[in-house]
């Protein structure tokens, strides 16, 4: 069960329930892996809706870690996600919402 005052969100990978959280070590690898030059350029680029697919999985692997998940981009990317991409996005924005409020 998640706890949205932690900050966390649950997405359905492969059947399974899985808490993401964006901890500091998450923000700090998904800044790295969307070369983004601060945190708030990274914010920015998702408030803006002028992010890709990348970054939509970036942000969803970052989150998984922070939840405590150890996967893979690879198993990210291969796993049936339930609702789909536009479910994955719901669940990117409040991950993004809870971790900053």
């Amino acid at each position: 069960m998640v706890n949205p005052h932690r900050g966390e969100v649950e997405l359905i990978l492969n059947g399974d329930p899985y808490v993401l959280r964006l901890t500091l070590g998450a923000l700090a690898e998904l800044e790295e892996d969307l070369e983004a030059k601060d945190l708030f350029s990274l914010i920015q680029r998702f408030e803006s809706q002028s992010f890709c697919t990348r970054d939509l999985m970036a942000l969803l692997l970052a989150g998984l870690r922070g939840g405590g998940a150890d996967l893979s981009a690879r198993d990210l990317a291969n796993a049936e996600i339930a609702g789909g991409a536009m479910a994955a996005t719901r669940v990117a924005a409040q991950l993004l919402a809870r971790a900053f409020t």
